[in-house]
């Protein structure tokens, strides 16, 4: 039987969410990374970064926006150190600027992708995967990156249906 690994960043309180500021005390890729493990089984491990983002929200988003520009890896509580004993990764993360967080590139670039199956999951108000498969791609070199699935972050609660048929149909 094929081990799975769910790998995720997630914001819990101040998100946009259908236009507007809302608080909320669980993330939304949170969420939808317990229903992938829900549905197939596999440990998760949360990205976490030393330094954290603003409360606010806008602040936050200009962080991230300065993390991209620069392409900063920021440094994280805890690192995975192999993968070797997983066959299917599933990353996930929110929208972040059209692509995932920093920290999620920051704990990628530690690991050897070779022969494992890759999936990308983000948690988005509008931009679907954005170029996270691509950017996958350059950084996960040697692994197979399977159809990745972009979920509405407001509607993430409700999408366990989605991402468990989804998640089951991949392994």
């Amino acid at each position: 039987m094929a081990k799975n690994i769910i790998i995720y960043y997630s914001r819990k309180g101040e998100n946009y969410w259908n236009g507007a500021i809302r608080n909320i005390s669980k993330g939304n890729t949170e969420i939808v990374a317990e229903f992938i493990q829900k549905a197939v089984g596999g440990d998760l491990f949360q990205i976490e970064t030393v330094k954290k983002y603003a409360e606010d929200y806008y602040a936050c988003i200009d962080e991230a926006k300065k993390e991209l520009n620069e392409q900063a890896r920021p440094q994280l509580k805890k690192y995975i150190d192999s993968i070797a004993d997983y066959d299917n990764i599933f990353i996930c993360g929110p929208c972040w600027w059209g692509t995932f967080p920093m920290a999620i590139f920051t704990q990628l670039e530690r690991l050897d992708f070779t022969g494992k199956n890759v999936f990308a999951v983000m948690t988005h108000e509008g931009s679907g995967l954005g170029s996270c498969e691509q950017d996958l791609r350059k950084i996960c070199k040697g692994a197979v990156l399977g159809k990745g699935l972009a979920v509405h972050g407001a509607d993430a609660s409700n999408s366990e249906n989605k991402v468990s048929v989804w998640a089951e149909n991949l392994v």
